[in-house]
């Protein structure tokens, strides 16, 4: 196989366009039914739902999830840190794993190249939330050595979208 095919190949699967639009369009609002994907997409219905459903199979969509309105929900704050671990080993980067995917608080956990070990994207209602959560996370995990904080002051752009190139080539 050559490595452009290679590269839409997922999990013994390979994706045609179809597949791509449709991971396209339903990365935007995976609320949209098969009628207003089939609108948008040469396929059936009925065929949308087939293609939708083998793709969450193959694990190619790995799960749907509605996008809420932060202001709304009482956690308008957004914090992006940056952690520091004593050492590398990996029983205790395993641990310390578990414990960030354990927060509801902590979106999303990078294990990173460069300075930091770890960024980390953490909501909040306040800076006394963040600050409890953060000397939780220090207590809980010895192994930190450090960490910097970074609070988000406008909301520029949120989303977990992978474009999908429609073509091969692309």
């Amino acid at each position: 196989m050559s490595p452009a095919r290679a590269a839409h190949y997922h999990g013994g699967m390979e994706l045609d366009r179809f597949d791509r639009q449709l991971l396209n369009l339903v990365q935007e609002d995976a609320g949209q039914t098969a009628e207003r994907l089939a609108e948008q997409v040469a396929l059936s219905p009925s065929a949308i739902q087939r293609r939708l459903r083998r793709l969450r199979e193959a694990g190619v969509i790995q799960r749907q999830a509605a996008v809420l309105d932060p202001r709304q929900v009482g956690r308008p704050t957004f914090f992006v840190v940056s952690l520091q671990v004593e050492r590398e080993r990996p029983e205790l980067l395993a641990q310390l794993r578990r414990w960030l995917g354990a927060q509801a608080q902590v979106q999303q956990a990078f294990y990173v190249t460069g300075e930091a070990d770890f960024v980390l994207v953490v909501t909040a209602p306040d800076t006394e939330s963040f600050d409890a959560l953060m000397l939780k996370l220090v207590e809980d995990n010895p192994n930190v050595r450090r960490f910097t904080t970074n609070v988000a002051l406008s909301l520029v752009k949120r989303g977990l979208t992978i474009p999908v190139p429609l073509d091969e080539a692309d």
